[in-house]
């Protein structure tokens, strides 16, 4: 396990092992604090797709396409603090070894930092990010006022066992 604040580093092969579960996963575990009704103030989680960019373009800050009827981005809207959790679930490395995902030999990276809507200037390259790795999303249906979220990563939590 190593874990360290962003501005860090870790050993060559732990930044390599973390920057590939960003640029590799299509899906992340996003936990925030629940701001309604009975949960309030109750841990919350939700799987949502991201990309950390186009596939030529990885940039390890992970880009959502959210809509305000999801709980999660109700909750992010009152408290913008989050965790996402990367497995390496769909890594070579435990396919291969025929490892359960969850067997701790199965690397994790959690990012935690602030969720914020994405400004305009970033907007484009959110949308080709997305959309490139997501090509389905283009036809979600425009009523659900789908607009770009990010994360301001400030702690990294990597476990590489």
């Amino acid at each position: 396990m190593f874990s360290y604040r962003r501005q860090g580093g870790g050993a060559p092969g732990t930044a390599r092992t973390a920057r590939f579960l960003a640029q590799h996963n299509a899906w992340g575990f996003l936990a925030t604090r629940a701001a309604r009704g009975k949960i309030q103030g109750m841990p919350y989680g939700n799987c949502l797709l991201l990309s950390d960019g186009p596939i030529n373009n990885s940039t390890g800050i992970p880009f959502f396409y959210v809509t305000p009827k999801d709980n999660t981005v109700t909750d992010l809207l009152k408290n913008p603090m989050a965790s996402l959790t990367l497995p390496e679930a769909d890594g070579n490395f435990c396919r291969k070894n025929v490892i359960d995902p969850e067997d701790p030999r199965c690397a994790r990276l959690t990012l935690m930092g602030q969720m914020v809507t994405v400004p305009p200037e970033e907007v484009e390259f959110a949308k080709q990010a997305v959309f490139s790795r997501h090509p389905v999303v283009r036809k979600w249906p425009r009523s659900y006022e789908w607009f770009f979220m990010k994360m301001n990563i400030e702690h990294i939590w990597l476990q590489n066992w």
